[in-house]
């Protein structure tokens, strides 16, 4: 999965946060949706500018995010 064919981030655009390529749906917004036990499919339903891709690809965002974190040991 190439997550940057799916998620732009443009200065200006919902404060610059990751959206999803030709709208305003943030990667954060998809992932509170999972979170809250939306499948997949359920957020393609209400939200059709969206493709089951765009969903893995906000996932693969997250995953990459994550394995960047820097981590403080205690």
């Amino acid at each position: 999965m190439v997550y940057q064919e799916h998620i732009e981030v443009v200065a200006g655009k919902r404060s610059g946060k990751a959206c999803i390529k030709n709208t305003r749906i943030t990667v954060y917004d998809v992932l509170g949706w999972l979170a809250t036990g939306m499948s997949p499919q359920e957020i393609v339903e209400d939200y059709p500018e969206l493709t089951l891709e765009n969903i893995k690809a906000c996932l693969a965002y997250a995953a990459h995010r994550e394995h960047h974190v820097v981590t403080v040991a205690a």
